[in-house]
């Protein structure tokens, strides 16, 4: 049985670190930057690779500024 690897891109100057995706997200993959972007935003991103590619995370951001990508992994 194939597993499902996934993995997250943010959109770093266009975050402004509301910290939704981190609540939403089931595994506990995202968290909030020590760094700041160009707005002075902390902003998301992959913090460990549990990532189960759900988009959770993109589907209720309210920018639009999270892509998920899903791989299958062979056992």
């Amino acid at each position: 049985m194939a597993k499902i690897k996934g993995e997250i891109v943010v959109d770093r100057e266009r975050c402004k670190g509301c910290e939704v995706c981190t609540t939403a997200c089931p595994t506990n993959t995202i968290g909030m930057s020590k760094e700041v972007n160009g707005k002075g935003y902390h902003f998301a991103m992959m913090i460990s690779d549990t990532c189960i590619g759900c988009a959770s995370c993109a589907m209720i951001c309210p920018d639009g500024v999270i892509t998920v990508y899903k791989a299958k992994i062979e056992e």
